[in-house]
């Protein structure tokens, strides 16, 4: 490691870490020196968010930093979007966030629509309907009369929450505002009519602040607690698939029309472009694509796709019963499975929290007259097989939407582990397919840092120094005639 570095905090869904990144030359080296798992934790008929845990956790992780004997400039925190807590008077934490995954939502679509209609939300935000977003949530917190939303303060993402705890600065960062469903990407500022018509308090947002902002140095009680000094904390792309973003291996000038576009893959697929402005029209509204930020100041057009969760939750619930399956069984299996033998949506609703992931997706195959996979290896082969179909079937809208050629797509994250998912992808959509870097999340709150910093000019050099520093793997279409048919059934499925 270099005498200096940096510390992101990359917190997702299922589990978090702590990684060191550092400049050494003209690359950038990253070293793992943390980890943690989480998940929401059911109670009282909700799905929580351990929040204090997870604080534990973070400050484990300092420690953890503190004793590798680097000097650590400076410390940031990205995670998933659409979750937030709320602070009361005196910043009194107002209870455990809640995930996006409770129940609590159902119906709050509707609900809103009947006050606001559909084409107005999305005029005003630029984002895609999921009953999942923010604004559904303080809805149904509203419609359920919760005296926490009558008690709050102000209002923090996930990411913003973890800020403020490091040193008591309450901010809102730009990348994670954006996800919520009701920021103005035209106005960059909170889209304060919307909030009114749907009767939520719009006293509890703070002015949204840029990606790269230094927030401040380390609380002296934390500071103490970890044994870190001399610390500032910056605010990264919090959101995690804007910081990834920023670590695509691309090297070139940004173009109008662009040439290329990203899968953040993982738990959730991402997949989208880069724009210099939100693209707000009935073709994007008809499509369901979402407007959300990106660091520098562009945009992301992008798409929410149900991603590697399908396999997760396979294999959850095939552990639970004592498979015991790693993830190179399932891939083994999997490729093993006949091609293309049945597909699903993999956005369908009854993807979004299911009991039984497999047995969901049997179902989902009897009902649309196709024939059930039998066992684990042709499930898994369904639903990577789908995943792709999904991406060529969003790739033709991006290309509508944008007007460009897309050559190229770049795998990052998690998900570009997965060989027989990334050649799926390549074949299907008749592109080339770079996978990689795997840590893009945690390389992009890197970056971003060392750019607040000084040390790195702008997001253009931060990608050519991405673009040296990590491994990735290409694979070019093959075998992409059988495909055709097998997207014509997609095409056709609810």
């Amino acid at each position: 490691m270099a005498e200096t570095a940096y510390l992101a905090i990359d917190m997702g869904a299922s589990s978090g870490r702590h990684v060191t990144g550092s400049l050494a030359g003209d690359k950038l080296q990253l070293e793992e020196i943390y980890r943690f798992e989480n998940g929401p934790v059911a109670a009282g008929g909700h799905l929580y968010w351990d929040l204090l845990g997870l604080w534990a956790h973070v400050k484990n992780g300092l420690r953890a930093a503190r004793a590798i004997g680097t000097k650590i400039a400076s410390v940031g925190v990205d995670s998933w979007g659409l979750d937030f807590a709320l602070l009361g008077r005196g910043d009194e934490l107002l209870g455990n966030p809640i995930s996006y995954r409770d129940d609590r939502t159902r119906g709050m679509l509707e609900h809103a629509f009947s006050i606001v209609p559909r084409e107005q939300i999305f005029h005003d935000t630029g984002l895609q309907f999921m009953q999942i977003n923010t604004l559904y949530q303080l809805l149904a917190m509203r419609a359920g009369k919760s005296p926490l939303l009558d008690a709050a303060e102000s209002f923090l993402m996930m990411p913003d929450v973890f800020h403020w705890l490091l040193t008591g600065i309450k901010t809102n960062e730009f990348t994670n505002a954006t996800t919520t469903q009701f920021f103005d990407p035209r106005k960059q500022t909170w889209a304060y009519p919307l909030l009114e018509r749907l009767g939520l308090p719009t006293h509890l947002f703070r002015d949204v602040t840029p990606p790269g902002m230094v927030l401040g140095p380390l609380l002296t009680a934390v500071a103490s607690e970890t044994g870190l000094s001399g610390v500032q904390v910056v605010a990264p792309g919090t959101h995690d698939t804007a910081s990834a973003v920023l670590a695509v291996p691309f090297v070139g000038g940004q173009s109008p029309q662009p040439s290329w576009c990203y899968i953040s893959s993982g738990t959730w697929s991402l997949m989208g472009v880069e724009v210099p402005a939100p693209v707000i029209n009935a073709k994007c509204l008809a499509l369901n694509f979402t407007n959300e930020g990106g660091v520098g100041g562009n945009i992301r057009l992008l798409k929410n796709i149900g991603g590697l969760w399908l396999v997760q939750e396979c294999r959850r619930v095939w552990n639970l019963a004592g498979k015991n399956y790693t993830w190179d069984d399932l891939t083994r299996m999997s490729m093993a499975a006949k091609p293309l033998a049945s597909l699903i949506n993999p956005d369908a609703a009854e993807f979004l929290a299911p009991r039984n992931m497999p047995e969901a997706i049997r179902a989902y195959c009897q009902r649309t007259h196709q024939t059930a996979p039998a066992d684990e290896g042709s499930i898994i082969r369904c639903a990577l097989e789908s995943l792709a179909l999904r991406y060529r079937q969003v790739l033709g809208w991006l290309e509508e939407l944008t007007g460009g050629c897309i050559d190229t797509i770049h795998i990052v994250g998690g998900g570009a582990h997965n060989k027989q998912l990334s050649q799926a992808a390549a074949d299907a959509c008749n592109r080339r397919v770079i996978s990689g870097p795997v840590e893009a999340t945690a390389a992009g709150n890197v970056l971003m840092q060392a750019i607040a910093a000084g040390d790195i000019a702008d997001i253009r050099q931060a990608r050519e120094i991405a673009a040296r520093s990590f491994g990735v793997a290409t694979y070019e279409p093959r075998e992409t005639a059988r495909w055709d048919p097998a997207f014509e059934r997609f095409k056709a499925l609810p």
